[in-house]
């Protein structure tokens, strides 16, 4: 009793999304046995009675497949795969009701009769199975337009929830691919006849003025452009299975390919990514997640869901085992050989070809072009091709020649029938080229193969000239029945596949792994160049992107605060209900704002990547009036923003005064989602205000005053400036308080930082002359003293003080000829004297400048350092660092008070300080208020010194570190590269790169090459690059010092 009946492990080998690394799995397959052979071999039982099989295709024609009583599932997945021609057939499957109503998929290991109750009176249908987070890694034309019918029958049945504006537009795409071009009386004809929304007559205007900006947009764009919309949208690809949690609230269940996913209603509350996942099993009506101890601490690593009935559970188990083995493993599994005896639990496994073995085997196959049919759509026939050069995320996708003509498909002995009400007539498949069966808006005028490019061009020139041709006019569609779709798991022709999820990489640096690009290649010559001529090119748009990129990622981390840290708090019950309400009130609320107003922005950016006339250009090619809208609508958040002062405050003093809740503050800065340190994320709502301020200030320098998007852009930056203008005190005052507390969280050995009054001003590596020599010390100047530190030899990443000095009588001069020392300088307080060099000249000279700075801030302060030092600085702190070995100083960490951090992270490591101290470098706090100003997010290609391909990343550039992501939908970085003391240049003629727009980053023998789409993202780049690693007044002010005195010499 009570036992697992059904368990999914997960080794603990590194991977990400298409994996890294190949990892071995389980197959329930006889050892050298494939799938084709399991069919062959498995009993034929010959001559039995043959069933009738309805399946309802995509385009809800029903067909009838007459099969034997034996057949198996995987045999009844071949026929209809080989009945369509679908070659990218592993996204796919085949789904039916069972008695309790809800969809199940058909197992391809088991016979259909003892999976379908009553065969010869249920409908089966073809449904997507796995939907992939980018249309781009879909290859073939075909396959998109199954997706989008797809997504066509997903809004039907109200699947696919979203508002109003986004339903209206997805269904004006659909329109245009089936009946072509605007015309307001067949549109309106068109809509009283199919259904593609259950109340799409309150929106019927917004749907016409949609189709109205799509001419000449042809159906395979079109499709594309469903699938750009669709794949945005929080319930794209979700099926929903009812379940509780342990204390009994509803909740949804559902699985994608990022991992397993938590909705209460329509709103995920949690993501449970591949990553974090050791194990997955159910036990009766029990579902299990077992957890890695580093997400979820050393309390509780397994979750726990309570589904409807066992079948459910065991259900959505196996779509989860198949989920994960499609999108995260790439290599056929070995097989598992049966058990002499007796067996436990569930031997279910995914026995099809994952995701990476798919786009391989299309890549490599060069297949031969085969024609398809659109059914609804006035361009019935198409011939498609493999096309590995499939657009990536936000391009719009450019279709090769198609060449229409349909052999005749003998192989399924199929019947077709019809389910619709009104009488719909059988198409002919055209088996030669005829100007009727052409379509006047095909892919193929736009580029054409060399060897048919003009005749193909001459006859859709024809064609255009005769808007009238006879054959092939839209046909009605019945929308099939609400249902719940049980989610996701592929069916595929190959053997089974691997089992075991893949887990992040332990002690290896993901920088030196490989990160495949979104189809498992390079891009060619001839994506970029597609792209370039396919892109609007104006510097508006590149602008525009810029604030979708950049929102993106701002709107991701304020989803470290409102979900993730949200979710640690009341796991633990470790917040006071004060404190929760104080910080969730005052946030939520921007984070709901900033949610519809990146949903606005990615629709204008769709709006303006897609194809126009030419009257009809500058209609959605701005952005002004968006901007304009949403920063009046932002105003009213200012009273929010001005309570960031007191939400800092309190988490602060909360998480002194409560053990509970600084153990889960720190146990969440751990964590990978939280990939800077927590309370940075606090600050971003103020942050987004200047970098809207600049970015409109670029765009109103960009425009001239004529332009008709300058007068909204110019209004937006007034209402963004004034905002700013409020708040720029409050945010230089936050920003020192952010840094005290993170120092205050890092540092061994001092009790309060946040003193009042205290300003955080440099910190960074310095040598420290000591009887031993010059030993490195972290060097910490602050308004009122100067702290020096260690790093010790355990596993912690804190720093121990060593000594204080407060700057009160302190005096600085340069003493390089008297130690003969180079970049040497002495430090003269009421306490003691320290010599200490610098790494280079220049950083000398920060620091000298810096000091004296300091030192007279400290004589006008009217407040006496040495009784903040008192008060600040635990006493078993000063103690001589001479005296002090690194021994005696890890035995010290070890016993500390804050020794639960002692274990290795090497998540923090990225914190500015760690950088400082590998770099031998320091950064000042006008440097991190430069830095705020410097943020960028978006594409780009990365490639190592010594490697061939380039592989393209989501990156964000942030707190002097870039940061690698696979997509912009992911919760956490692959791997990190802190720019610290790196340079950032043009590729020279030896680095043997020919590309555009790829800029270079090099420290020491570390090499980086970086590409990026357009010349206003290259530039933006270096840019910021530059501006975040670098403080050109003073370097250029040092470096002429230097020319000077050696002109001199």
């Amino acid at each position: 009793m009570g036992e697992i009946e059904g368990t999914y492990r997960v080794l603990q080998t590194p991977g990400s999304r298409l994996g890294v690394q190949k990892a071995a799995g389980v197959s329930t397959l006889e050892p050298g046995q494939n799938l084709s052979t399991a069919m062959a071999s498995s009993p034929a039982k010959m001559h039995e009675r043959d069933l009738p099989i309805k399946i309802k295709m995509l385009d809800n024609t029903v067909e009838v497949l007459d099969i034997e009583s034996k057949y198996y599932g995987q045999t009844l997945l071949t026929e209809v795969y080989k009945h369509l021609n679908l070659i990218e057939s592993d996204y796919f499957g085949i789904e039916f009701q069972n008695i309790q109503s809800y969809w199940i998929w058909l197992e391809p290991m088991k016979p259909v009769i003892k999976q379908v109750r009553r065969p010869k009176t249920t409908m089966l249908r073809l449904a997507v199975k796995f939907f992939p987070p980018d249309p781009g890694q879909l290859q073939e034309e075909y396959t998109r337009y199954l997706f989008a019918l797809q997504i066509k029958r997903d809004l039907a049945e109200e699947r696919l929830t979203c508002s109003d504006n986004t339903a209206a537009l997805l269904v004006s795409h659909l329109l245009q691919s089936e009946i072509g071009d605007f015309d307001e009386s067949e549109d309106r004809e068109h809509l009283k006849t199919n259904k593609y929304l259950p109340n799409q007559e309150r929106i019927e205007g917004k749907i016409l003025e949609f189709h109205r900006k799509h001419v000449g947009q042809t159906p395979a764009e079109s499709d594309f452009q469903v699938l750009e919309i669709a794949r945005k949208l929080e319930m794209y690809g979700i099926r929903f299975h009812l379940a509780s949690d342990r204390e009994g609230t509803k909740i949804n269940l559902a699985v994608s390919h990022m991992g397993v996913l938590v909705f209460q209603g329509n709103t995920k509350i949690n993501t449970f990514n591949w990553s974090k996942v050791r194990k997955l099993s159910f036990k009766r009506k029990r579902f299990l997640i077992k957890l890695h101890p580093e997400v979820c601490g050393p309390y509780q690593d397994t979750l726990e869901f309570l589904l409807g009935s066992r079948d459910e559970c065991k259900n959505f188990w196996k779509i989860c085992v198949e989920y994960h083995t499609f999108f995260r493993l790439f290599d056929q599994p070995k097989p598992k050989a049966k058990a002499v005896f007796f067996t436990r639990g569930s031997s279910f496994r995914y026995s099809g070809r994952t995701q990476k073995q798919l786009v391989d085997y299309i890549k490599d196959s060069g297949m031969k072009k085969t024609p398809y049919e659109r059914r609804h759509s006035k361009a019935r026939a198409s011939t498609r091709a493999s096309n590995t050069d499939v657009p990536k995320q936000s391009i719009p996708f450019t279709e090769s020649l198609r060449t229409p003509g349909s052999p005749a498909l003998a192989a399924a002995p199929f019947h077709p029938v019809h389910s619709s009400a009104t009488p719909t007539p059988v198409l002919p498949i055209f088996a030669e080229t005829s100007p009727s069966s052409l379509d006047p808006r095909a892919p193929f005028t736009r580029i054409p193969e060399k060897n048919t490019a003009a005749p193909a061009e001459e006859v859709g020139r024809k064609l255009m000239q005769q808007p009238g041709s006879p054959v092939l006019q839209g046909l009605p569609v019945d929308h099939p029945q609400l249902s719940s779709l049980v989610l996701k798991s592929p069916l595929g022709l190959n053997p089974a596949f691997q089992v075991n999820l893949n887990v992040a990489g332990q002690g290896s640096s993901p920088l030196l792994s490989p990160v495949l690009s979104d189809v498992g290649g390079a891009r060619t010559e001839e994506d970029d160049e597609t792209k370039r001529k396919r892109y609007p090119t104006d510097k508006a748009y590149f602008i525009a992107k810029e604030i979708l990129a950049t929102e993106r990622t701002y709107l991701k981390d304020l989803e470290v605060i409102t979900v993730w840290f949200r979710s640690a708090v009341i796991k633990e019950n470790a917040m006071p209900e004060g404190l929760m309400t104080l910080l969730f009130s005052n946030i939520d609320p921007i984070y709901e704002f900033h949610r519809g107003f990146l949903k606005e922005i990615e629709q204008r950016l769709s709006l303006w990547e897609g194809k126009t006339n030419a009257h009809m250009k500058g209609d959605y090619q701005r952005i002004g009036d968006v901007m304009l809208r949403n920063m009046r609508t932002l105003k009213e958040f200012t009273s929010y923003l001005q309570k960031h002062d007191e939400v800092l405050t309190e988490l602060e003093k909360a998480t002194k005064r409560l053990k509970k809740l600084e153990m889960v503050y720190k146990e969440f800065e751990l964590q990978k989602v939280c990939y800077l340190p927590l309370n940075t994320f606090l600050l971003k709502p103020i942050q987004r205000l200047m970098h809207y301020k600049l970015i409109l200030g670029r765009l109103c320098k960009h425009y001239t005053a004529e332009h008709r998007d300058f007068a909204d852009c110019r209004n937006a930056l007034k209402e963004v400036t004034e905002m700013t203008s409020q708040l720029q005190h409050s945010l230089i005052r936050l920003e020192n308080f952010q840094k005290l507390t993170e120092l205050q969280h890092d540092l061994i050995g001092v009790d309060s930082l946040t003193a009042p009054g205290r300003e955080f001003i440099r910190e960074g590596c310095l040598y420290k002359l000591t009887k031993k020599g010059l030993q490195q010390r972290m060097f910490f100047l602050f308004s009122d003293m100067l702290l020096y530190t260690s790093k010790g030899v355990t596993g912690t990443n804190q720093f121990k003080i060593h000594g204080h000095l407060p700057l009160h009588g302190m005096l600085v001069e340069e003493s390089e000829n008297e130690w003969a020392v180079p970049h040497c300088f002495t430090i003269y307080s009421a306490q003691k004297t320290i010599v200490v060099a610098a790494s280079t000249r220049l950083e000398m000279g920060k620091w000298m400048e810096d000091l004296n700075m300091a030192i007279e801030m400290a004589k006008k302060s009217t407040e006496k350092s040495d009784m903040l030092l008192e008060n600040s600085v635990c006493n078993r702190s000063n103690r001589s660092s001479d005296e002090v070995s690194l021994e005696q100083e890890s035995e010290d960490d070890i016993h500390s008070s804050r020794s639960s951090l002692d274990r290795q992270s090497h998540h923090r490591a990225n914190t500015t300080m760690h950088v400082c101290w590998y770099r031998n470098t320091s950064v000042s706090m006008t440097d991190h208020s430069v830095a705020v100003e410097n943020q960028l997010s978006g594409y780009l290609l990365r490639k190592f010194k010594n490697s061939n391909g380039w592989q393209k990343l989501w990156v964000v550039f942030t707190n002097f570190c870039l940061f690698f992501y696979k997509t912009h939908q992911d919760d956490y970085p692959l791997a990190s590269l802190p720019l610290l003391g790196y340079a950032v240049s043009s590729p020279v003629e030896a680095d043997g790169i020919q590309k555009d727009y790829v800029f270079k980053l090099q420290f020491k023998s570390h090499v980086y090459f970086f590409r990026a789409e357009s010349i206003y993202t290259f530039e933006r780049w270096m840019e910021v690059i530059k501006r975040a690693t670098s403080s050109p007044a003073r370097s250029s002010l040092l470096l002429a010092k230097d020319e000077k005195e050696s002109h001199t010499d």
